[in-house]
C-alpha cells in the first residue's frame, strides 16, 4: 500500500532525477545523461527518427545532437507536474534552453512527458516524449517564448 510519506518521497526523488538529468544535459555529460535511462528506454523526439529505442540508440542520439547545443546554457523548467506511486511515475513539464539569445535552440518552449520506473530501488527514465506545439492551419511549428 502506498502511503502519503512514500508518495512524497518518491515525488521528491523524481524531481531530483529530472533536475540531475537537466544538469547533465547542460554540461553535455553523456555518461551522466545515460545513467538515468532504463535499458529498454524509448524516446519520442521532436526530430527524426521520432522514435529511439534502447540505450545504445539513445546514447548515439545524445552524442549526435549535443554538439549542436550552445556552448553554455541552462534549462528553464515550468509547470512540472508529477503523479507517482511505489514503482511508476509520470511527469510532464515545459522547458526551454536559456543562455545564448541568438542560438536557434533558445527560441521556443518545448513539452516533455516522462515515465519513470523504480528498478532495484532506483528511479530510471523508461520513456520520454518531447514535442513542439504546431499551428494546425499552417502545419508549422509554433515557436514562442510565451507558452
Amino acid at each position: 500500500m502506498t502511503t502519503a510519506n512514500t508518495i512524497t518521497s518518491n515525488e521528491a526523488q523524481i524531481r531530483q532525477l529530472i533536475a540531475a538529468q537537466q544538469r547533465a544535459i547542460c554540461t553535455k555529460n553523456v555518461e551522466q545523461i545515460m545513467s538515468r535511462y532504463a535499458t529498454e528506454v524509448i524516446i519520442f523526439d521532436v526530430k527524426p527518427p521520432f522514435q529511439i529505442q534502447g540505450k545504445a540508440a539513445v546514447r548515439q542520439m545524445w552524442e549526435d545532437c549535443l554538439p549542436y547545443f550552445p556552448d553554455a546554457f541552462e534549462i528553464d523548467t515550468r509547470d512540472l507536474t508529477i503523479a507517482v506511486n511505489d514503482t511508476l511515475a509520470v511527469a510532464h513539464w515545459l522547458f526551454r534552453l536559456t543562455g545564448m539569445e541568438d542560438h536557434p535552440a533558445i527560441q521556443t518552449w518545448m513539452r516533455v512527458t516522462a515515465v519513470c520506473q523504480k528498478n532495484q530501488g532506483e528511479w530510471q527514465i523508461l520513456h520520454e516524449h518531447l514535442s513542439v506545439p504546431f499551428d494546425p492551419e499552417t502545419s508549422q511549428a509554433a515557436f514562442t517564448l510565451n507558452p
